[in-house]
């Protein structure tokens, strides 16, 4: 079994402390440099997530927009009315008497 040095407040003052207090906790100081590496790259990879998000949002949006606009335009543009003035061009017209029933007698089928 190794002894452990026993480090005294002249040590630290001196500056001699630190680097065998480094040296002994080596592996625990690799482990903080892993798990500040791990902490940059989920910051990192948080960001760039949100940015995607924020991005997909404002194509959403946008897309929302076109819908609203085509869909005002086509409500627009099957009325009645305009309907009418589309098909007079081709010859046909609205009509102005009431339907009525087309009586078929047996036999005659």
């Amino acid at each position: 079994m190794s002894q452990r040095r026993r480090i005294t407040a002249k040590d630290i003052l001196s500056g001699r402390a630190g680097s065998f207090l480094v040296m002994e906790n080596l592996p625990f100081v690799f482990f903080l440099a892993f798990l500040a590496t791990v902490y940059i790259a989920n910051s990192r990879y948080a960001e760039h997530n949100l940015r995607d998000i924020q991005g997909l949002q404002r194509e959403v949006r946008e897309l929302n927009y076109e819908y609203m606009s085509l869909k005002s335009a086509l409500m627009q543009s099957s009325m009645q009315s305009e309907v009418a003035k589309k098909v007079d061009n081709v010859g046909l017209r609205e009509l102005t008497d009431k339907p009525f029933k087309i009586v078929v007698k047996e036999g005659e089928y």
